[in-house]
């Protein structure tokens, strides 16, 4: 997944347990599956992992699916299958993923800007 200011593209799945995020390579790519089913999903989908939110929408935290929440939204964990059924009843969101870039290590210190006085 791209990092800092990257362009980002996902298709967000609200469900009704949880909320699925697939990553895609643009909203064009997905508007031309949806109008020609034979391309391959390989040039549409970014990866082939899909996330949970938990409920939190398209910006929640983002964990790997299990095969038993899969199941229990669409009937099935086959990974392709599921991708067709967020791509096509999904939300394309488009944007910058700037919120989640750079380093999350804060062990490196100086990531955490706090008013301490010192400069």
């Amino acid at each position: 997944m791209p990092r800092g200011g990257a362009h980002i593209t996902k298709v967000h799945y609200k469900g009704n347990t949880d909320d699925f995020i697939v990553f895609v390579e643009s909203p064009a790519d997905v508007e031309n599956w949806k109008k020609d089913s034979s391309i391959p999903l390989a040039q549409v989908v970014n990866s082939f992992k899909i996330m949970v939110t938990h409920k939190h929408g398209a910006q929640g935290q983002m964990d790997g699916a299990s095969n038993a929440a899969l199941d229990n939204e669409f009937g099935t964990h086959n990974e392709d299958e599921v991708i067709k059924q967020i791509l096509t009843k999904g939300s394309i969101q488009a944007g910058e993923e700037s919120e989640r870039g750079g380093d999350r290590n804060i062990t490196q210190g100086g990531t955490v800007g706090h008013a301490t006085g010192n400069r």
